[in-house]
């Protein structure tokens, strides 16, 4: 798990994701099933920070988008926790469908945030991508993924959380320690707070 796989090899940015998903969709309507297929269902890190990304666009607003998202984000998490090779998801997840214009135009907003993190990212706190804390980073995105649903009535919240995988996958991606740490602490705090408030009603 140390090391990226094969298919991941062509990404090294946020920015080249998003442009690779723009370029990859069309006209008319995308759906899960052609995106799995346009980066490689071995592309457990580029397919983990898609659903990410688009949660922090206004496409998050979308009732039950969130929930969507964060059940794929689980299930290729959890995947590459336990070392699977090649992606699984049901098959009423990989029909689901979008308007590409509708996808085009919310990942266009998030191209600076992008191009920011591209910028300032280097190699550092690598130690985070060595066992046994290299099992830290997946787990962590399992369990935000899980907790999306209970996200859906707190406002922002999902893209709070999209932020957080984002920048966790990203740093498995580039082995930039320094935004998983950032996005370990307040995320997790977070959620421990709105999930306590639930379980308490």
């Amino acid at each position: 798990m140390e090391q990226a796989d094969t298919a991941e090899h062509e990404f090294r940015s946020l920015t080249e994701i998003v442009e690779r998903t723009v370029e990859e969709t069309g006209g008319g309507t995308v759906s899960v099933e052609h995106l799995m297929r346009s980066f490689g269902h071995a592309s457990f890190i580029p397919l983990l920070i898609l659903p990410a990304l688009i949660l922090i666009t206004p496409l998050s607003g979308v009732p039950g988008l969130s929930t969507v998202c964060g059940l794929i984000i689980m299930l290729i998490a959890g995947q590459r926790l336990v070392g699977h090779r090649q992606i699984w998801l049901p098959g009423w997840i990989r029909s689901r469908t979008m308007k590409s214009a509708r996808l085009h135009a919310g990942l266009e907003k998030i191209l600076p945030f992008t191009r920011f993190v591209d910028r300032i990212s280097r190699k550092r706190m690598t130690f985070l991508f060595r066992p046994p804390l290299v099992l830290l980073l997946p787990l962590a995105c399992t369990l935000f993924g899980a907790v999306m649903p209970l996200m859906e009535i707190v406002p922002f919240s999902s893209s709070l959380i999209g932020v957080a995988v984002t920048l966790i996958a990203f740093s498995m991606l580039t082995r930039d320690g320094l935004f998983a740490l950032l996005a370990l602490a307040p995320v997790g705090l977070v959620i421990w707070a709105v999930t306590s408030v639930l379980t308490s009603l």
